[in-house]
């Protein structure tokens, strides 16, 4: 379904607080996931960071933190500049044991204007290499 949120279940050979960490460190996020300078995982916070695409536009991402519980859910917004459109993203993480699972999920996609920068699909494989790739190299690196 269209509506559908778009969501990515991983499991990673690490305890939660090396993911958490990963996940909210500002130094560890930009080897991983991206340079967010003002980053920090503090309910309220807002923080804007640019991401150039393969054909060279730059997407402009107004992010506001709305929920944080250490090593175990981050919730922030997830806007753009210039273009309609509101989605939450929610990162939680599970412990079990040594390992940890991480499930993503992007709610509101639809909300967005339906143009191909935006499409779903392109979400997805986003994350997909974000959190299937990136992560997991890194948590293993």
């Amino acid at each position: 379904m269209q509506n559908e949120p778009f969501v990515i279940e991983r499991s990673f050979n690490a305890p939660v607080e090396k993911v958490w960490k990963a996940l909210t460190d500002k130094e560890q996020m930009k080897q991983w996931y991206f340079d967010i300078p003002a980053f920090k995982a503090e309910a309220g916070l807002e923080f804007r960071f640019v991401v150039r695409d393969n054909d060279g536009k730059e997407w402009v991402h107004l992010f506001r933190v709305k929920e944080v519980i250490p090593n175990k859910k981050l919730v922030h917004s997830f806007k753009f500049a210039d273009y309609a459109g509101d989605s939450l993203v929610t990162w939680e993480l599970f412990d079990e044991g040594n390992r940890t699972r991480v499930r993503l999920t992007h709610a509101g996609l639809e909300t967005f204007p339906a143009i191909k920068g935006l499409a779903k699909e392109n979400f997805a494989e986003g994350w997909n290499q974000i959190v299937g790739t990136s992560l997991e190299n890194f948590l293993a690196g």
